[in-house]
């Protein structure tokens, strides 16, 4: 197999082109998004360093006063973000992570990988199951005792 050395398509696999998260017109505008963005695979800065963490977060709280985007939850693992995020309109999401990621990365010397993950909720149990499973992720990977002892997270509004 000629290919066989080359590694799949993926987050930290070559693209075979860059991505641009177009939304389709079909899409409501107030669908909900389970974004992650990770840091660059040689990145300096720990996501949840105490000097670092509260300042990410202090900028999740800016875009949501400032209407960017409507958030449910944001939570900070060391090396990733993981979202909940709905955007105005269909063009919205690319314009304003990436506007997000460039203050982070300039303010707060955070270097990001180049692209993003994003996936569409479908429905409001979606969204309660994905949330849950954001909230879960730092017990399960064992950096905390408790799932709500994880510091490191942007408050849920309305997910019950």
């Amino acid at each position: 197999m000629p290919f066989k050395d080359i590694p799949p398509p993926g987050e930290n696999g070559p693209y075979p082109r860059r991505l641009h998260h177009l939304i389709p017109s079909w899409v409501k505008t107030d669908s909900y998004y389970h974004i992650r963005l990770r840091t660059a695979v040689r990145t300096p800065r720990c996501l949840t360093d105490p000097l670092l963490a509260p300042r990410l977060l202090e900028a999740v709280q800016f875009y949501q006063v400032e209407l960017r985007w409507d958030c449910v939850v944001v939570l900070l693992m060391p090396d990733h973000v993981h979202a909940l995020l709905s955007f105005a309109d269909a063009h919205a999401m690319s314009r304003t992570i990436g506007a997000w990621k460039s203050y982070t990365a300039r303010r707060l010397g955070v270097r990001w990988q180049a692209n993003y993950f994003d996936h569409r909720i479908r429905d409001h149990r979606s969204l309660q199951l994905k949330a849950a499973y954001i909230l879960r992720n730092p017990f399960v990977q064992g950096l905390c005792a408790r799932e709500t002892d994880w510091p490191w997270v942007w408050p849920l509004q309305g997910v019950e």
